[in-house]
């Protein structure tokens, strides 16, 4: 039940390991579905690869909770304020249970729309929608375990979280194949299947990140818990949650727009850029790693005053995610014409794959320095910066860079990645600036203070 104190906490590679672990975890769950996917059919694993997509903008909704109860619980666990990390920790749950019930409508009663945006064809349209509406139960059950797993970071307790992921994701992939595919009695539902094995596995999640709330952290939820929302408690957590959240709807909005460029290039397309993404996501997760990790331990350090630490912390953290992405990327690419068969034998998909594979060493680069450093600024509290400086490239480059490129100059996917690059590099080397600048550092100065203001209106009281 205890968390580290601000003089005893773990090594950072201590505790990206097991995030490292975790979220390849996700990726290899994410690649079974794609390839079961593309056994069925090319339009099946486009439809997947749609119905991701929409789950994941979906599912950034979170970020509004997550981001910012984590960062907000990290802050007072720094500055010796374990009572209200606590009081916050079962916050979030009231706060899953709304958004992760309103995202859960919108799948379910809005699959079609959203996939007509999308411009998906129509033999992909038929296999979307259905799967995108199995899925709605899954984003509510995600929302809460994505909050539950947000406060077991914020103590550090990586390790448990670990555990928890593990068995999730072995319970859904053991399950979806027979689910999928059929297998003895069981009737093959295809990509229905899918999502009903992921139900049933954020089921398992749930169960054991209650046990280890009570457990670990000595946090025992009530039923009012659930579903009341403490508005005095909302307030420091949107301030960092919301400006988060809304950076990363940015993204995902400007990334859809680039889907719907992409579906208008057809199924095949919609295929090739489905395969490639699940390589991409491999490349990506050491900066997403350390990323996660960097906002917890800047969190704390926030929290106890240490402006020094910090900034070491986070320029190391950005030449180790640097090495290690170009590391991985390079070699994805030159192993890309046998990993691409992995999910389909069509000469024409290896091909452009291999060109977006190369161009993936260019464009992951760049996204290290937003993974790491948007979420050291938002740990520290300067947590608007990140949209107000990146929503133009956003829409300019990412979104408008890939119709441009891709459909009206018909450079097809490649165009596509180069919007996809240019967009990181330009927003990563604002993000960099800001951290070398020190342009985080009065918005440190003023969480401490708040810190310290509320420590004392607690004591008084």
């Amino acid at each position: 039940m205890n968390t580290p104190s601000p003089h005893e906490r773990p090594a950072i590679f201590a505790l990206v390991l097991p995030l490292l672990v975790e979220l390849s975890l996700g990726l290899m769950v994410g690649m079974v579905g794609t390839a079961l996917s593309a056994r069925i059919s090319d339009a099946a694993g486009g439809g997947f690869a749609l119905a991701n997509h929409v789950f994941g903008l979906l599912f950034m909704v979170f970020r509004l909770v997550g981001a910012g109860v984590s960062v907000v619980i990290s802050q007072n666990l720094g500055a010796g304020h374990r009572a209200e990390a606590d009081h916050l920790g079962r916050a979030a749950l009231a706060w899953g249970t709304w958004m992760g019930g309103l995202v859960a409508l919108c799948a379910g009663f809005g699959a079609d729309a959203l996939m007509r945006v999308l411009n998906a064809p129509q033999d992909v349209l038929l296999l979307a929608v259905p799967l995108l509406q199995a899925l709605a139960l899954a984003l509510l059950l995600d929302a809460w375990n994505a909050c539950m797993a947000s406060v077991m970071r914020a103590h550090l307790r990586n390790r448990d979280t670990l555990l928890v992921m593990v068995l999730m994701h072995l319970t859904h992939v053991l399950l979806a194949w027979p689910f999928m595919m059929g297998w003895g009695g069981l009737p093959a539902m295809g990509l229905t299947g899918f999502a009903v094995a992921l139900v049933i596995s954020r089921l398992v999640g749930m169960a054991l990140h209650l046990w280890f709330w009570r457990t670990r952290l000595g946090l025992r939820p009530v039923w009012s818990d659930w579903w009341r929302v403490n508005k005095a408690q909302l307030w420091p957590v949107l301030h960092i949650g919301l400006p988060g959240a809304a950076e990363n709807m940015a993204w995902e909005v400007a990334f859809m727009c680039s889907v719907a460029a992409v579906g208008v290039m057809g199924t095949q397309a919609l295929a090739t850029q489905s395969y490639v993404l699940q390589f991409n996501m491999w490349i990506l997760i050491s900066g997403a790693a350390i990323g996660i990790t960097v906002e917890m331990l800047v969190g704390h350090m926030v929290g106890a005053r240490q402006w020094r630490q910090a900034h070491t912390l986070v320029r190391r953290a950005q030449k180790l995610g640097f090495f290690i992405t170009l590391l991985v990327a390079c070699a994805m690419a030159l192993g890309a014409p046998w990993l691409l068969r992995w999910f389909t034998q069509d000469p024409r998909i290896i091909e452009e794959g291999v060109t977006l594979l190369w161009l993936s060493i260019l464009l992951e680069t760049g996204r290290t320095f937003n993974l790491i450093v948007i979420a050291a600024l938002r740990a520290t509290g300067d947590s608007r910066y990140p949209f107000y400086a990146g929503v133009g490239s956003m829409a300019l480059v990412l979104a408008g860079g890939s119709w441009l490129l891709g459909v009206h100059w018909q450079l097809g996917l490649p165009g596509v990645w180069m919007a996809y690059a240019a967009d990181e590099w330009i927003r990563g080397m604002l993000m960099w600036r800001r951290w070398l600048s020190l342009g985080w550092l009065p918005h440190a100065r003023a969480t401490h203070a708040r810190l310290r203001g509320a420590r004392s209106c607690s004591s008084g009281a």
